[in-house]
C-alpha cells in the first residue's frame, strides 16, 4: 500500500473536471435561467420595500439586507415560477442516444433545461453511455433516468453507437482465464506476470454489455522486491507516496498496509472485490476479477494492461495507511503538466477522475463516510499505464469497519457510482 499524505485535502482537481464537461448552453428559450428568476425576485422585492416605506427608507436597520429573510422568500417564488414556466417543445422520438464528450469527461442530466444552478442535476453520463431518448429539440434532448424524465444537452448526443472494444488475441472466449498478452501496448514492462484474471459474465435479465476489471489491491508474492518503471517513458513520479516523487522506479506490488486489528489489508481488498463482483454481476455487468485467491502473480503493470484490453473500466480497491477512519476518497490525476501531457495519461485522465467522481457520488448515495472533498492527487502506475477509465478508489483506513455488512454498502455504493459513470 501506498503511504499517502494523511489529511491533505487535493479536492480541487475533481472540482475541475466536473466544471469542464458542463454543459455549455444557457438553457431552454421557454425556461428564464436561476439568474435571470434571481433578478427578477430582487426588482420585485425592491419596489414591494419601495411602496411599503417610501422613498428613503428600509424595513430592515442599519442598511443590511436580511439574507434569511431574502433567500427564504426567493426560494418559495423561484420554485413557483420553475413549475410555472411553459415547457420547451420537443419533437417526440423513442430511440437510443448516445452521449459524446470529446475531452472524455461526463455530461450532467438535469431534470429541467436551467444550467444556472445545480440543484437539478440528476446523474452525470460518461462518453458512451447509452440513453433512451423521448424527445429533441436543437438545444436539448430529453431522456429517460429512472422512470422519470431528465434533460441533456444535444450538443452531447450520437445516434452512433461506440466501438466495442475487442480483445487482442482472443485470449479468452466467453467465461474463462486471461492472461497477459506480450503483444498488448505496454505489456513488455511488466515483470510479474504469469498469472492470469478471471472473466464471468452476467446472467441478469438486464445485461449491460459492459465489462468492468475489479483489481483487489495488493496480494502478489514477491511483488515487493521487484521494481517497475513507474512512467512508460521512464520519467521520475511527480507525487510522493510509498515511492518518494523523483523515483523513476516502484515496486512491482507492494503488500499493503496491516488493520488496526491486524488484518493484512489483501485480505480485506479481496474480501472486498468478491462482493462488489457479485453485485456488479447481478446489475447486469460482466466482471473481470485480476485476483481471486491470496496470490495471483501479476504486478500492476500486469493488472493494468489487462484491464486495458479486457475491460471498458478499470477499479482497484484499497484502504489507507492512515488511522483516523477518514472515509472514502479516489486518487486523481496529480494537475501537474508534464504528468498530463505524458500518453497514454494524456488521452484518458479526464475519463479517469470522473469515473472516480462518480464512484464517490454513489458511495455518498449510500452514506459511506467521505473523505475532505472526496479526492487525492496522486502519481500511480496504474494511472500512468491506463487506456481505459481507470481509478483507485481508497474505502477506508486502518481504523475502518470492515464487516460484511460494511463491505455490502460500500459495494453498493460503487454499483451506483458505476451505473451514474455509465448512465445505467
Amino acid at each position: 500500500m501506498r503511504k499517502k499524505p494523511g489529511n491533505k485535502k487535493l479536492g480541487s482537481v475533481m472540482a475541475t473536471a466536473a466544471l469542464s464537461c458542463a454543459l455549455a448552453v444557457t438553457g431552454c428559450s421557454q425556461y428564464a435561467s436561476s439568474g435571470e428568476l434571481r433578478s427578477r425576485e430582487q426588482s420585485r422585492r425592491s419596489e414591494s420595500q419601495a411602496s411599503e416605506t417610501g422613498p428613503g427608507q428600509s424595513i430592515l436597520s442599519d442598511g443590511q439586507e436580511d439574507e434569511d429573510v431574502f433567500e427564504g422568500a426567493e426560494t418559495s417564488r423561484l420554485e413557483t415560477e420553475r413549475t410555472t414556466a411553459p415547457m420547451p417543445e420537443f419533437e417526440a422520438v423513442q430511440d437510443e442516444v448516445y452521449v459524446k464528450s470529446e475531452g472524455g469527461g461526463s455530461v450532467r442530466i438535469r431534470s429541467s433545461c436551467d444550467t444556472g444552478d445545480n440543484s437539478n442535476i440528476l446523474t452525470l453520463a460518461g462518453p458512451g453511455a447509452r440513453l433512451s431518448r423521448t424527445g429533441k429539440n436543437d438545444k436539448w434532448t430529453r431522456v429517460e433516468i429512472n422512470g422519470a424524465p431528465g434533460y441533456i444537452s444535444t450538443e452531447y448526443i450520437t445516434t452512433e453507437a461506440p466501438e466495442t472494444k475487442a480483445v487482442s488475441g482472443n485470449t479468452y472466449a466467453g467465461s474463462g482465464t486471461v492472461t497477459l498478452d506480450p503483444s498488448w501496448k505496454y505489456a513488455e514492462f511488466s515483470k510479474i506476470n504469469t498469472g492470469a484474471a478471471v472473466m464471468y459474465r452476467s446472467e441478469a435479465a438486464d445485461k449491460k454489455n459492459i465489462t468492468v476489471c475489479v483489481n483487489a489491491g495488493h496480494g502478489t508474492s514477491g511483488g515487493g522486491s521487484v521494481k517497475t518503471l513507474c512512467h512508460p517513458d521512464g520519467t521520475p513520479k511527480v507525487t510522493g507516496g510509498t515511492t518518494s516523487a523523483g523515483a523513476t522506479t516502484a515496486v512491482a506490488v507492494s503488500s499493503g498496509m496491516t488493520f488496526l486489528d491486524g488484518t493484512p489489508e489483501s485480505k480485506v481488498t479481496l474480501a472486498m472485490a468478491k462482493t462488489f463482483k457479485d453485485k456488479l454481476l447481478a446489475a447486469g455487468y460482466d466482471v473481470l476479477m485480476i485476483r481471486e485467491s491470496d496470490d495471483v502473480q501479476l504486478d500492476n503493470v500486469a493488472r493494468t494492461v489487462i484491464a486495458n484490453n479486457a475491460s471498458d473500466c478499470h477499479i482497484a480497491l484499497h484502504w489507507d495507511s492512515t488511522e483516523s477512519d477518514k472515509g472514502a476518497f479516489y486518487m486523481s490525476v496529480p494537475n501537474v503538466e508534464s504528468y498530463r501531457n505524458m500518453e497514454p495519461v494524456k488521452s484518458n485522465w479526464q475519463r479517469h477522475n470522473a469515473l472516480g467522481e462518480s464512484l464517490v457520488s454513489g458511495l455518498k448515495g449510500a452514506d459511506v463516510k467521505i473523505f475532505s472533498g472526496g479526492s487525492m492527487e496522486m502519481d500511480l502506475t496504474q494511472t500512468s499505464y491506463s487506456t481505459v477509465p481507470s481509478i483507485d478508489i481508497e474505502l477506508g483506513d486502518k481504523a475502518s469497519d470492515y464487516s460484511q455488512a460494511a463491505l455490502d454498502r460500500l459495494a453498493e455504493g460503487l454499483v451506483a457510482g458505476v451505473n451514474q459513470y455509465f448512465g445505467r
